[in-house]
């Protein structure tokens, strides 16, 4: 008697709950090849009216200091060289780069700071076009953090954990509300290295999409060749051939999703499909020979050259007219242990004029009400010298207990100040945020109620927030 031991009757009980668990992805493969709209978030988000239909997050790796930036502290003039109180450390933990101080010199900033706009913000003299912007933005000088370290504290801001491995704030608001644009990525990346130390290294899992579907991982835009790897065709395949392939490739894949009810073949299927449409979008993206030299002048000459964080700047505005959803920009070289002068001055000249033209730019195309601009790194640095402190250097460590970011755009309380911090910039005296604090706002302003977007992954319902964060009330408009 022949066997009737065949693949069907081999399925077993977890294989066929699969199959007919993805059985409407099937029919969202069958529609891909053929899709006219940008792809869906999840059903019920937005929980709320969104205020923000697009963010920009211009990341400064490296951790700049707030203390010659933004957080004004006069009285240090005369305690300059004297040792930080005790009473102020209160036992810190500290870096291994000053574990072994004899020592810990209070240096105050030898940068000049002015009250400008309305908002009487101080803002330092390194930043004088950021202070042409004071009244359009939200300072909060009471940022804090729980890692010390670089790693770990700039994996905390991009996933809500210290430990590599959850989706990136890109990929849960793209996982959230889907795309509105059919024709570039809803997730963009860019990276830009200041003209002095190039500081810590990036890696792409801080744009990854952890245990998330992959297609909602950040795509990076390159400044040399290709924007983007793979996306020319090879020798000999023209834009027809390539399409007759897709095809043929989807009717493939589509026969092992009925079988095998992988989500990840509709993600392959959904890459392949973006990759075509960019094939003609990303030319007509990067092509800037059609901006005004008035767009120059605003963002700075370096904006013409590719890769540079002004021209980052200049593409990040380009991709939120056209609807990308999330663009994050990070630029390294804010790691100023020594040399603090030098180094910050340089990293200053490369981002303070494209950061605020870029708030100047969507102000004056009417994007700025729903678009929101987030600037700042992943700690602060101590009031205290790092290394010898002299007339004209110095540098400076770590600092997770408080430091400023800031905040412009829809749904932001325009010239405010969120929080203070006390006469060392050491400790937090009023409103402390924290970085769930950050992420909770962030997503309320899309629509999110950050403790609704989760995703089960090996039996617990993680989010961004994980178990924590607060809205930050007085930066809301």
């Amino acid at each position: 008697m022949a066997s009737d031991y065949s693949w069907p009757a081999r399925s077993t009980r977890r294989h066929f709950f699969g199959k007919s668990a993805y059985g409407l992805g099937v029919a969202a493969l069958a529609n891909l090849l053929g899709e006219d709209l940008p792809a869906a978030g999840l059903s019920g988000v937005p929980h709320s009216a969104p205020r923000a239909k697009r963010v920009v997050y211009l990341f400064q790796s490296g951790a700049p200091s707030q203390l010659d930036m933004f957080d004004y502290k006069p009285q240090l003039d005369q305690l300059r060289g004297s040792d930080l109180p005790e009473s102020v450390r209160q036992g810190q933990r500290l870096t291994a780069m000053t574990a072994t101080q004899s020592s810990f010199p209070i240096a105050p900033s030898m940068f000049r700071f002015h009250q400008h706009g309305e908002s009487g913000a101080w803002i330092s003299e390194l930043l004088p076009h950021t202070a042409k912007i004071a009244d359009r933005l939200c300072i909060v000088k009471s940022m804090h953090t729980e890692a010390i370290n670089h790693d770990p504290a700039v994996t905390f801001f991009q996933t809500g954990a210290q430990l590599a491995g959850r989706p990136s704030i890109g990929a849960w608001i793209s996982y959230g509300l889907g795309s509105e644009n059919r024709d570039l990525p809803g997730f963009v990346v860019m990276v830009s290295s200041g003209s002095g130390r190039n500081g810590q290294p990036l890696y792409d899992r801080l744009w990854g999409s952890g245990f998330l579907p992959t297609r909602y991982q950040g795509v990076k835009f390159r400044s040399t060749g290709d924007p983007v790897l793979y996306l020319s065709d090879p020798d000999g395949i023209d834009r027809a051939a390539r399409r007759r392939f897709l095809d043929d490739l989807g009717k493939l894949n589509e026969i092992k999703h009925k079988e095998f009810g992988d989500p990840e073949i509709l993600t392959r299927v959904s890459q392949y499909e973006m990759a075509f449409r960019m094939q003609a979008s990303v030319p007509e993206l990067t092509d800037l020979s059609k901006e005004p030299e008035s767009t120059f002048t605003l963002y700075g000459p370096e904006a013409r050259k590719p890769g540079t964080y002004a021209a980052n700047c200049l593409l990040a505005r380009r991709l939120l007219e056209r609807d990308v959803r999330f663009v994050q920009l990070f630029h390294r070289g804010w790691d100023q242990h020594t040399d603090l002068p030098d180094q910050i001055r340089k990293q200053c000249a490369d981002t303070d004029q494209a950061s605020a033209a870029l708030v100047q730019d969507l102000a004056q195309r009417g994007l700025l009400e729903d678009t929101l601009v987030v600037w700042g790194g992943e700690f602060g640095r101590t009031v205290y010298s790092q290394g010898k402190l002299t007339e004209d250097n110095y540098g400076r460590d770590h600092h997770p207990r408080c430091f400023t970011m800031w905040m412009a755009g829809a749904g932001i309380k325009p010239g405010t100040m969120v929080g203070e911090t006390d006469d060392f910039s050491y400790n937090i005296t009023e409103d402390p945020v924290h970085v769930h604090d950050l992420h909770a706002t962030l997503l309320h302003l899309l629509g999110i109620d950050h403790e609704k977007l989760t995703f089960k992954y090996q039996g617990r319902h993680f989010r961004l927030t994980d178990v924590h964060g607060e809205l930050v009330k007085k930066a809301l408009a």
